[in-house]
This record gives C-alpha cells, sequence and structure tokens, in this order.
C-alpha cells in the first residue's frame, strides 16, 4: 500500500529563518504550524513569525502569522489561510496534530528532542543533527558554497560562533548585551546608526553601535538577556528594505527544505 505523507507540516521555532521555510512552504501549498517558547529572544523580529507570539499577529511579505492557544483556532487559522504560531517548546502538540513533516528550525546548534517518529517527514535545519539517525534529512546552514545542500546521511557543519561575513564584517555586525538584565531600546529596526551610537540600555549598561550601518535586527524591549547574549544586528549595506524582507540566507534554506520534502516525498512512493 502506497503511503503519502499529509501536507501540514510541524515546524519547531519561528524565528527569520524558521519564517523564511515557513513562508516558502505556505506558499507552496503546505498547511505550516509553527512552535514557539513563551518569550521567544528573537532578533530579525520584522520579518519572524514568532512575533506573532508578542503581539498576536506577524506579517512576513504578504504573508501572515496569528498566534493560537487551541487545536480548533490551528484549524481555524489554516482555513483562513494563515500560518498559526503555538507556544509550544516541547512540540506537545503531536499528540494531536499528526503533520506529514516535521521541521526542526529551532536553530539552537543541538537537537531540542527532534526525532524521527514524530513525522513520517523529518527535517533538521544546521548542526545538531545526524541525518539518517535522528531526522531523515539535514540542511546545511553555513554560508559559503554549500549553504542549503541537502544531507542525507552525517551532520552539518559545526557552529563556528562567526557570524557570516558582510562587507568585510563578520563579529562586528553582531550586538551582544554588556550584562545581565532588562533591556530598553532607545532606536527601532530600520534606524540609520553610527559607531558608537546608543542603541539601548541593559540595565546602566549602554549598547554602542560597532560599525556604521542600518539597524536590521534588535530584541524586543523589555526583555531578560544575559551578558554576552545575541541582542541585535547591524546591516553595513544600508539598505532598509532588507529589515522587511527574508533574507537571501532564509531563502536558500526555505527552498532547500521544500526540495527535501519533495525529494522524501518521492521516495515514500
Amino acid at each position: 500500500m502506497l503511503v503519502i505523507p499529509n501536507k501540514t507540516v510541524v515546524i519547531r521555532g519561528a524565528g527569520d529563518l524558521a519564517s523564511g521555510i515557513a513562508h516558502r512552504l505556505h506558499r507552496a501549498g503546505f498547511k505550516v504550524l509553527m512552535l514557539e517558547v513563551e518569550k521567544p529572544l528573537v532578533i530579525r523580529r520584522k520579518v519572524a513569525f514568532a512575533t506573532a507570539v508578542l503581539e498576536n499577529e506577524a506579517v512576513v511579505e504578504g504573508v501572515k502569522a496569528v498566534k493560537v492557544e487551541t487545536i480548533e483556532e490551528i484549524y481555524e487559522a489554516f482555513k483562513a489561510g494563515y500560518i498559526p504560531v503555538l507556544i509550544d517548546p516541547e512540540a506537545k502538540v503531536l499528540t494531536s496534530v499528526k503533520p506529514g513533516i516535521l521541521v526542526d528550525a529551532i536553530i539552537a546548534k543541538k537537537n531540542m528532542g527532534t526525532h524521527r517518529e514524530m513525522a513520517p517527514i523529518t527535517i533538521g535545519v544546521g548542526p545538531g543533527f545526524n541525518a539518517g539517525v535522528d531526522v531523515d534529512a539535514v540542511i546545511e546552514t553555513k554560508r559559503g558554497h554549500y549553504l542549503g545542500k541537502l544531507i542525507f546521511s552525517g551532520c552539518a557543519e559545526k557552529d563556528t560562533g562567526i557570524p557570516g561575513e558582510v562587507m568585510g564584517y563578520t563579529e562586528e555586525r553582531v550586538l551582544r548585551s554588556p550584562a545581565d538584565g532588562n533591556i530598553h531600546n532607545l532606536l527601532d529596526i530600520g534606524a540609520e546608526i553610527k559607531k558608537g551610537q546608543i542603541i539601548s540600555y541593559v540595565g546602566k549598561e549602554a549598547v554602542k553601535a560597532t560599525i556604521d550601518g542600518v539597524l536590521r535586527g534588535l530584541i524586543t524591549d523589555g526583555m531578560y538577556v544575559t551578558k554576552g547574549l545575541k541582542i541585535g544586528d547591524i546591516d553595513p549595506r544600508g539598505v532598509k528594505e532588507y529589515c522587511w524582507t527574508i533574507s537571501e540566507k532564509a531563502r536558500a534554506i526555505g527552498g532547500s527544505v521544500l526540495e527535501a520534502i519533495l525529494y522524501l516525498r518521492h521516495r515514500l512512493n
């Protein structure tokens, strides 16, 4: 008997990379349910469906996501053509919703409990997964020649901890918390900034711009952060439009996830 997985996809995580995946799958006709934590520490909030957790809804390039709390609301969102976002970091909803595909896009650099029994097709995004063991396929997320590569045996490249290079800048692009505490933002995403300009405070400690550019990402005002945590992202290219559009990396990974699903479905036939 032929077994063809259904077109419901559960995505663990709803940050900017997960949202690039969700956006592409949604437009390709899949019903996408995203799972998030109660207080997502998302940086690129303007292109992340995780924002729906904090603001009840989020729109990314014409696709709308809504916060849901019940199984009924999930299916209402599907019917309305929206992406439901549920607070469920442990994926407990899988006992009620039986997806054909599960994608782990938490980008935690380690496996947070995803395994092949969760769905007929399972995909891990980035390092921390072993294709053929805990998931069916892994997607390479490291920038460079192999970005978006489908891996069906083995693992993605290990995380170096060094951000991808943009106009010669790597770590300088990233804003990190100088202390533990609640963040108070003076500026918002899209602001033009100069090196040395104060962007936020964590407690009494100032967060200063390390380079000139546009503030492409910034963690939600009032969030509790820890020292060293990534809290912002400066784009030296200075193009404001990039703040509100899916990144080239997220688009590439989204396309690779779609390819992996189609390939694995074909194999199941």
